[in-house]
């Protein structure tokens, strides 16, 4: 607001060469690092005052308007400020005034736009937090009925089967990373529909990786064939994503088959 009312003093300009000791003594701003000579060019619009050798309009109402866009930091007690002017600032507030049309048109023309838009966002938050209780829920749910079909194979603690309960890829995550925390010994594979799309998950602890040899990856990466897919990560833990919707549960036979037969050697 300052700026632009500055402006529309209509500030002629009074551009005048000096000398560099009678410039310091008018007020004049000189720019830190600049190296002047005896002589200067001195510049001066009402109170302002600079030593420049650029080019500047005639008078302050040729700028029109004066519109900050951004200001940031870009050294210690040093600001950058962007604007526009003129025939810019037309256009830009011509563009805010389109998206704010478009914006009143997709929330019904409310009254108050910027209430509305609040009140949307609280909502969002709240059903994003109902979202994360069910999550939980679902994870708990899972991995109860997972520990529940827990087998033996030789000293391995198997888990395996596909997941009806998770609809996230983050889900099944936190379900294998949850059950490795609490099973020893333990591999889990598991076969989860995302999306519309098979997910196959391998997960082994430490020891089994240490002392079988066993890895996640290699697993996942030869059972993904069935899903027509592939997919790798670490030694403990693997994921793969594929095509075939109707070869997870042939993919997860394959995962356990090649575990059990590696821990048999």
């Amino acid at each position: 607001m300052l700026v632009n009312e500055l402006i529309r003093n209509n500030q002629s300009a009074v551009i005048r060469e000096e000398s560099f000791e009678d410039a310091k003594k008018a007020g004049a701003m000189a720019l830190f690092g600049e190296k002047y000579g005896e002589r200067v060019r001195m510049v001066r619009f009402g109170d302002s005052i600079e030593l420049c050798g650029g080019t500047h309009v005639e008078n302050t109402n040729r700028i029109g308007y004066f519109k900050i866009l951004s200001e940031s930091s870009i050294a210690a007690g040093i600001r950058r400020i962007e604007a526009i002017t003129g025939r810019k600032v037309e256009q830009y507030f011509d563009s805010q005034e389109s998206v704010i049309r478009e914006l009143n048109d997709l929330l019904g023309n409310p009254k108050d736009i910027a209430k509305t838009v609040r009140n949307l966002i609280d909502e969002k938050a709240e059903m994003l937090k109902k979202i994360e209780s069910y999550t939980r829920q679902q994870i708990a749910a899972t991995r109860k009925i997972l520990l529940g079909q827990m087998k033996k194979a030789g000293d391995i603690n198997l888990i395996y089967g596909e997941t009806a309960l998770l609809d996230s890829a983050d889900a099944v995550k936190d379900t294998a990373f949850q059950l490795r925390d609490q099973v020893e010994n333990l591999c889990l594979v598991l076969g989860s529909r995302i999306n519309g799309k098979p997910l196959l998950t391998v997960m082994m602890t430490d020891n089994l990786v240490k002392e079988k040899k066993l890895n996640a990856a290699e697993v996942v990466k030869e059972a993904a064939k069935e899903i027509q897919g592939g997919g790798g990560g670490q030694a403990f833990y693997a994921t793969a994503g594929g095509k075939n919707m109707d070869g997870l549960t042939k993919a997860v036979e394959k995962a356990v088959e090649i575990v059990v037969s590696h821990s048999n050697k």
